[in-house]
């Protein structure tokens, strides 16, 4: 470990091999920094938060501070990071509270300077998060999300896996699984053709997945009429099982489709 001067870390704390931890940056009791981690000046590392190996947290971030809860009776929660992690200035990670016990960031994301993740989120693997994106708590991310900067996420939502969204939305429903959504309010507007190429989806998987929100966003349809006509219509695969699934457990409700924006400015 190099600890430079003026840094604070608690006896209680656990710090893996080859961790760099900045002047003026200060480690909580039971915080656990992986192998290779790198602590920038001024971050600050509360209790009960494992940060996992080779990941980057840049000057003035906060993880693990106590939730923004009113609820939050002072129950030992946690904050638990991935390996490979990128947390940029001024990001705030808030722990979880008793309803789920922790909030998670997993690994290989990237968290851009005041990102704020509330209480009991959950970021999947593969994240790119933009500049002063805000989640409110209990919002479930899923895998190789895009969100644009400036963005602000209402609780309880949920993002599907491949999912981008533009820069400055409001999310206030739920965003289903390999689509784009932008607008005011949040509506499709088509699939992430890109984000899925680079990835290594076929033109062909691509296609099926674009037939499906065709059934479900663009032909004004109700959500029921477009299920039974995609479970009658659209072949059987993993990505229609992926989305059905996720529509299903949408107790949110889902973001608006093409044809309920026509008309408005």
């Amino acid at each position: 470990m190099q600890e430079f001067p003026f840094s604070y870390i608690h006896p209680d704390a656990t710090i893996g091999d080859n961790v760099t931890i900045e002047p003026f940056a200060s480690i909580h009791s039971h915080a656990v920094i992986g192998d290779g981690s790198w602590i920038g000046s001024n971050a600050v590392i509360y209790g009960d938060v494992t940060i996992g190996k080779n990941c980057k947290i840049f000057p003035g971030a906060v993880i693990g501070a106590v939730p923004q809860d009113l609820k939050y009776a002072g129950e030992r929660t946690t904050v638990e990071i991935g390996d490979n992690v990128s947390i940029r200035e001024c990001c705030t990670i808030n722990k979880g509270t008793k309803a789920y016990g922790k909030t998670v960031v997993e690994s290989n994301c990237l968290l851009m300077a005041y990102v704020h993740v509330a209480h009991d989120c959950h970021i999947s693997h593969n994240c790119i998060i933009a500049n002063a994106v805000n989640l409110a708590g209990h919002v479930v991310i899923g895998e190789h999300v895009g969100i644009g900067g400036l963005t602000a996420i209402q609780q309880f939502v949920g993002i599907g896996d491949h999912a981008y969204i533009s820069g400055g939305s409001l999310v206030r429903k739920n965003v289903p699984p390999y689509v784009k959504a932008g607008r005011e309010p949040l509506s499709y507007i088509g699939v992430n053709r890109v984000g899925l190429e680079r990835r290594g989806y076929s033109t062909d998987a691509i296609n099926r997945i674009q037939d499906i929100y065709r059934h479900l966003f663009v032909k004004g349809w109700s959500i029921s009429k477009a299920i039974e006509v995609i479970n009658a219509e659209c072949p059987d695969s993993a990505e229609r099982n992926q989305i059905l699934k996720f529509i299903n457990n949408s107790e949110k409700g889902l973001m608006r489709g093409f044809q309920s924006m026509i008309g408005v400015d």
